[in-house]
């Protein structure tokens, strides 16, 4: 039952961490606020699993290439997300945006039953089918004939980027032939590093002002970084030890925080409807994980 402790603590950090992207999104582009997540977490990656090794030996994996190749899907689903969600932040309010996100959980239900050979009962399929109403229902900012198509779009892209990125995670860690935690601290390293890696050359090439612009905002970087990497270790820990629908079912949770902090923090308001939906997300979600 370890995975619990772990799954709850990642949501509440990722719950921040989406709260200071939010924040930096209004002054930096998506290219540099996807970047600022990774731009700190290698080091604390990497210092993570040195403390691993100098709390209690063990072995040094082998990496294939299979392994390799997990890792670098995992690496560019999870940019995409994270891109994704920031281009949400600037159509609706910071709750509603991750709100959409979310739909995560259902797609990985999904998406596991389909391809990774875990049919869903029922009660699972019911859980889907409230967590699409849900989408649906956050995603209508008019009348409810009419349907924001961008943002339905973007809300379920999110998710189906993060669903995949969550799978292929899993993955790699199974194919390490190391016990937990050290094979979802490899994970974490390989994949931060490899995301860094990439985005780094991007914004060279493309955009070397918004470098710039992030050196500008030390203490929102370096807080999205860390409570990015904090949360990554809480998500692949309880991913080598769970699986991803029931981690990503209980990690729904993560929009109590997140309505929390919206009120608190952004002062924005909700409406009945975007309340009901989030309620609904959180309802398809323990349907998933009751069944």
């Amino acid at each position: 039952m370890l995975w619990i402790p772990f799954t709850l603590f990642a949501a509440f950090m990722q719950s921040w961490r989406n709260a200071f992207q939010n924040e930096l999104s209004k002054e930096v582009s998506t290219a540099g606020v996807t970047f600022a997540r990774f731009i700190y977490a290698s080091p604390i990656a990497g210092i993570y699993l040195w403390g691993l090794y100098q709390y209690k030996s063990a072995p040094i994996p082998s990496f294939s290439h299979t392994f390799l190749y997990t890792v670098l899907l995992a690496s560019i689903s999870q940019i995409i997300a994270t891109a994704l969600m920031v281009m949400l932040f600037r159509l609706r309010n910071y709750a509603i945006g991750v709100g959409l996100a979310k739909s995560e959980a259902v797609i990985a239900a999904t998406l596991g039953a389909l391809l990774f050979s875990a049919p869903l009962s029922s009660l699972a399929w019911a859980g889907v089918i409230i967590g699409a109403v849900a989408v649906w229902l956050m995603s209508n900012t008019g009348s409810l004939r009419q349907i924001s198509l961008s943002t339905v779009g973007l809300g379920v892209g999110s998710g189906l980027a993060f669903a995949l990125t969550t799978l292929w995670v899993r993955e790699a860690s199974l194919m390490l032939e190391v016990d937990f935690p050290y094979n979802a601290a490899w994970v974490l390293l390989f994949v931060i590093s490899t995301q860094t890696l990439m985005l780094l050359t991007w914004l060279i090439l493309k955009e070397p002002s918004t470098l710039s612009a992030l050196w500008q905002h030390p203490k929102l970087t370096l807080s999205i970084s860390l409570f990015s990497c904090l949360g990554s270790l809480g998500w692949f820990a309880a991913m080598s030890l769970e699986t991803v629908a029931l981690v990503k079912t209980l990690g729904q949770v993560e929009i109590l925080f997140t309505l929390l902090i919206s009120a608190r923090w952004f002062k924005e308001r909700l409406s009945r409807r975007d309340l009901l939906g989030l309620a609904l997300i959180v309802a398809g979600a323990a349907c998933v994980i009751l069944a």
